[in-house]
């Protein structure tokens, strides 16, 4: 295999180039900045924007499978960043795949592609898209998924993975809000329902990218399909919070506020950041609102039954992992 990882410098996409190289696959990794540690795993890298399609063509060039990882993730920011990355890079992605004849396509999604704002218990593949969205990095997330299952034919076999909450040492997105945010003491537990939540921890993440690579061609069960992945291990939301916190030598969150009280703040907050063009991100957001007082796990079976899906590491081992990681980080 010689392997195109886009956002080969961020978490999962870091996490998956190790992996290829650990199979023997020449990768090549595509983002916007310089990554030292992919120059010192000896891997080859392009810079460039998802929303230059010449950059994205030229990264992929000579390459057979392209793992589609990097985008604009978080919950606030302009639309038009949003969908240079996700949108117009995806299409950029698949036309250059075509342009070079590259036969697979592994697109990273994400659960929130189909979340509504009610609880997703027990959920399949089958659940529609909403008829709308709560913040720009879902309803972009979601054109893009469909823009990678539409282009699935007889020459490009593509499959789309939507990892929940991805988890693990290195993490440079949910572990260090939820540290930084526990250390201020700013954290709220929304209402006192217990909300069950199905994470994924980094190595079962990209490992279940490359099973889908091995069983993706075209024709094959898994091409033109997205797939849920996550532990199997639906907990308490608060409960993985805290165990969390715990990795991180903090306390647990004690504090309570109401879903449908954090749901209006966030409503008023993100009007009163728009109006006033504050920098940075709302402490509360009406999708995380949503997203914090709604159970979320899922039908693992299609991932199971088609590619073999099965964590390797379970949740008690990944916080463990955590733990030493970050005291490791912080020794005194």
């Amino acid at each position: 295999m010689k392997a195109l990882v886009t956002g080969g410098g961020g978490f999962l996409g870091q996490a998956i180039v190790k992996l290829l190289q650990a199979r023997g696959a020449q990768v090549r990794s595509f983002s916007r900045n310089e990554h030292p540690a992919l120059t010192a795993l000896g891997v080859e890298h392009y810079r460039g924007e998802l929303g230059d399609a010449d950059a994205v063509a030229h990264a992929a060039e000579g390459c057979d499978t392209v793992f589609h990882v990097a985008a604009k993730a978080g919950v606030w920011g302009p639309y038009a960043e949003f969908y240079r990355a996700n949108v117009l890079g995806t299409r950029h992605v698949i036309a250059a795949c075509r342009r070079h004849g590259i036969g697979r396509l592994v697109h990273t999604s994400s659960p929130s592609v189909v979340f509504d704002g009610h609880d997703m218990e027990g959920v399949d593949e089958s659940v529609p898209y909403p008829q709308h969205f709560e913040a720009f990095y879902p309803q972009t997330k979601a054109e893009a998924e469909q823009l990678v299952l539409q282009a699935n034919d007889g020459q490009l076999a593509t499959v789309a993975l939507r990892p929940h909450l991805i988890w693990g040492p290195g993490d440079n997105h949910l572990v260090p809000r939820i540290l930084e945010r526990g250390a201020r003491g700013s954290l709220r537990r929304l209402g006192r329902r217990e909300c069950l939540v199905d994470t994924i921890y980094i190595d079962n993440a990209a490992l279940a990218h490359l099973q889908a690579a091995d069983h993706l061609a075209v024709g094959s069960p898994v091409s033109g399909k997205a797939y849920f992945l996550a532990q199997g291990e639906p907990l308490p939301l608060w409960g993985v919070v805290n165990r969390i916190l715990e990795a991180g030598g903090l306390p647990p969150v004690t504090r309570t506020v109401s879903p449908e009280l954090a749901y209006r703040i966030g409503a008023i907050l993100e009007k009163t950041y728009l109006l006033l063009r504050l920098r940075g991100e709302p402490p509360m957001t009406r999708f995380v609102a949503r997203e914090l007082s709604t159970s979320h796990w899922f039908d693992l079976g299609a991932a199971r039954r088609d590619f073999g899906y099965q964590a390797v590491v379970s949740f008690d081992a990944g916080i463990e992992r955590l733990r030493e990681w970050l005291a490791s980080r912080n020794p005194c």
